[in-house]
């Protein structure tokens, strides 16, 4: 069975998410840690927490996906910055212990002028002082459009990140299909050779999560803005063969499309309707 949600408000709590999901068939959330234009959290609610597992239990509701804000940058030239984003993270992945098991997703930074090899060292230098070895929560790198100085446009530095955390075993990456093609892998017409360059350079085993997404933009733009599924670029083909493709129809699937509650039941439900199709007119493949 297909796992899929969409990305929900926190402002009511893990419950109403949850009830949230319920409704539009989804089995699975994504959630902002905290405000996503800031740093400050809203205190956990034990009965809350409570309710929601055993509510997810249930439902079938697995997966769930935290996203740090987007103001973290651990690459920041600016030493008070990555100070301050190595303490959300911290107290982030203290705060998922309650939920455990699931991941957290980040945008890797932006390295502001400095130039990709001190962004990453950077990050990776954020990673090894937070994670720890005793943590239930997958840290998941997102692969970035790579507009600005964002670091995470491809895959090799993706890889070098990973390569240089001391408790690899803990990460994993995100991959947004807008992203990826905004940033110029074409996975419209050749999704088979985009993944295989990814197990070549990452390893498939490493992607645990896709942030499912239209673009607004062509190929190669670097512009990162989402479209709804099938209104964009990428296409509603080639997004049924992301979702039906054997190598990722295993993974959990978010969307982030602009959409209200009920734009994504819609969405939530093409989907499912064409992953379950058994002999499906759109293909599996990549071409």
């Amino acid at each position: 069975m297909l796992t899929i949600g969409c990305h929900l408000s926190s402002s009511k709590g893990f419950l109403a998410m949850g009830k949230d999901a319920v409704k539009i068939d989804a089995n699975t959330f994504q959630f902002f840690t905290r405000n996503p234009r800031g740093s400050r959290a809203k205190a956990l609610n034990p009965g809350d927490i409570s309710a929601f597992l055993n509510f997810a239990g249930d439902h079938g509701i697995k997966k769930i996906l935290a996203h740090a804000p987007y103001t973290l940058n651990a690459a920041s030239a600016d030493e008070h910055l990555r100070q301050l984003a190595a303490q959300i993270m911290a107290d982030d992945l203290d705060r998922m212990e309650h939920t455990p098991g699931n991941c957290y997703n980040f945008h890797p930074g932006s390295h502001v002028g400095q130039g990709i090899e001190t962004g990453i060292t950077h990050i990776a230098s954020m990673l090894n002082t937070i994670l720890k070895p005793d943590g239930h929560t997958t840290v998941l790198l997102e692969t970035m459009a790579g507009k600005g100085s964002e670091i995470g446009r491809s895959f090799e530095e993706l890889r070098e990140i990973l390569n240089r955390v001391e408790l690899s075993g803990r990460m994993g990456v995100c991959l947004d299909t807008c992203h990826v093609w905004d940033g110029g892998y074409d996975i419209a017409g050749r999704l088979d050779e985009v993944l295989e360059h990814f197990d070549r350079t990452i390893g498939l085993s490493r992607l645990k999560a896709i942030h499912l997404n239209d673009s607004q933009n062509p190929l190669g733009s670097r512009k990162d803005r989402h479209a709804r599924i099938g209104e964009g670029h990428i296409g509603l083909k080639a997004l049924a063969r992301i979702v039906c493709h054997p190598a990722l129809k295993n993974l959990p699937f978010y969307l982030e499309t602009p959409n209200e509650l009920e734009g994504y039941g819609k969405e939530i439900a093409l989907l499912r309707g064409l992953a379950s199709e058994s002999d499906n007119p759109l293909g599996t493949a990549g071409q």
